[in-house]
């Protein structure tokens, strides 16, 4: 009969760790194991004992670190900025120079006639 209490404790204790993970990853809350245990009421070396319950907040742990966190999306948004704002003005920079180089041709050929009508 022990072996039955046992069993229903820890189903009951299970349940509570899987509710809280849940509640934490609709919430967006950081899950490792420090913030389970607190969150659930149940201690970390429990969390580590019962491989059903580590493996998975270790996949959730893992799964949480390989999104991108909004700091970074944010920061390659802006470089990304950057690279279309540099891109766009280097295009311009080389419309300029090569305006810039048709009027000094202009003014060439302006100097050359007006020389020619002094002369």
């Amino acid at each position: 009969m022990n072996h039955l209490i046992l069993k229903l404790i820890f189903l009951q204790i299970f349940q509570k760790v899987e509710k809280t993970l849940k509640k934490m990853i609709k919430q967006q809350k950081k899950i490792n194991f420090n913030s389970v245990a607190e969150e659930s009421g149940v201690s970390k070396s429990f969390l580590y004992k019962y491989i059903e319950i580590r493996s998975r907040i270790e996949t959730l742990r893992k799964q949480e670190e390989e999104l991108e966190s909004p700091m970074k999306v944010k920061r390659d948004m802006t470089e990304k900025s950057k690279d279309v704002i540099i891109a766009s003005l280097r295009k311009r920079n080389k419309n300029l120079e090569e305006e810039n180089r048709k009027l000094k041709e202009q003014l060439k050929v302006e100097w050359a006639t007006i020389y020619k009508e002094i002369k």
